[in-house]
């Protein structure tokens, strides 16, 4: 069956208004397979998302689709009576039997979502305006799902940000040396076995329990294509109980590099205070409200937290033999693990500064 066969096969067991026209890939993704379906009625046309769930990744899917059921239909319940209100939330679309997913006869399972229309992402900061919006969009996430009621939600990925766990990983995989890298990324393994340290900081620090993104990428928050206010948080698979700062720090890791990801060049690599600081008064702007003593004065570590933990997975899949992170070439990983180790270095000497503005943020 050609592609567009199956997702139209796919797109029928959904309901959706009017009938199937087209699909096309869509986004960049590198978890779920997405497929931006329309359909027609009449002269009425309406796009869907259309994804195929990474069961490699989400192993237990039904959690993993309820979770995301409670999040959207709680944040659609805050949005109520906000400008654009439609358009301020992911909405699923169940399907024509009125489940949440469709499982096909190969054990694939696809869900469907209303497509926000005149609204797009962004891969790269642009500006600190653009970042002081994304910052708040996430904190205006967390904020809104700070009342969810009971019960817990599920954990889709099990200790997600849980730092000293991917530590011993790392120590594990030096021991282990299956794929016989551990002479060549010697002076990284050095790196971070040298800041043990810091895989504490948020986990051991007895921080209330919140329900957080966990993946918060500029990528990650939909603008309105005509005014470039920020319209929604997307990508909701991670959304799961973890620890406020943890959003934050990530969003710090992806937001505030000059670089890319996998930058060769390590003099290009380092975190700009300027994004740092737009990102910080954003976050607080909606965030702080809830934030404890506790976790505030912790939102300058945090950024040196995460950037840390992804490093350390990025050696470790690298000395495992790249199992987990797709490579494009040869030390890939250790390329990405270099990149953020040169981001950390950075952070560590623009300490100070950071937790200067911090400090005045939580007082």
């Amino acid at each position: 069956m050609m592609e567009s066969e199956r997702i139209a096969a796919v797109a029928r067991r959904f309901a959706f208004a009017g009938e199937f026209a087209s699909a096309e890939r869509w986004g960049s993704g590198h978890i779920q397979e997405s497929y931006c379906v329309a359909c027609r009625e009449g002269s009425v046309r309406r796009r869907y998302l259309v994804q195929r769930v990474n069961r490699a990744v989400f192993h237990d899917v039904p959690a993993l689709m309820e979770n995301i059921r409670r999040v959207t239909e709680h944040v659609s319940q805050r949005v109520q009576g906000q400008p654009d209100a439609e358009r301020r939330v992911l909405r699923l679309v169940a399907t024509q039997d009125g489940w949440l997913w469709h499982e096909g006869p190969d054990g694939a399972c696809w869900r469907a979502y209303r497509m926000i229309e005149r609204a797009r992402s962004y891969e790269a900061v642009e500006s600190p305006e653009q970042a002081f919006a994304a910052a708040r969009a996430f904190g205006e996430f967390q904020a809104q799902l700070a009342d969810l009621p009971p019960p817990r939600l599920a954990e889709t990925i099990p200790d997600f940000h849980n730092t000293p766990k991917r530590l011993a990983a790392l120590e594990q995989a030096i021991r282990d040396n299956v794929a016989g890298r551990v002479t060549d990324a010697q002076a990284e393994i050095e790196f971070a076995l040298a800041r043990r340290g810091l895989a504490g900081v948020l986990v051991a620090a007895g921080l209330p329990e919140r329900i957080v993104h966990n993946d918060t990428k500029l990528n990650n928050v939909l603008f309105d294509e005509v005014s470039g206010g920020a319209l929604c948080v997307i990508d909701l698979d991670t959304v799961m109980p973890g620890l406020a700062p943890c959003d934050f720090g990530d969003l710090v890791r992806t937001a505030t590099c000059s670089a890319a990801e996998d930058e060769r060049d390590l003099k290009k690599v380092a975190m700009q205070m300027p994004l740092f600081e737009a990102l910080l008064h954003g976050y607080v702007s909606a965030a702080g409200g809830f934030l404890t003593a506790a976790e505030k004065p912790l939102l300058s570590a945090a950024g040196k937290v995460i950037t840390y933990e992804q490093g350390i997975r990025f050696l470790t899949d690298h000395l495992a033999g790249d199992r987990y992170y797709r490579v494009e070439r040869d030390g890939h990983n250790l390329d990405r693990c270099r990149t953020q180790f040169a981001l950390l270095a950075s952070m560590e000497k623009q300490e100070a500064a950071m937790e200067r503005l911090v400090q005045a943020m939580s007082g």
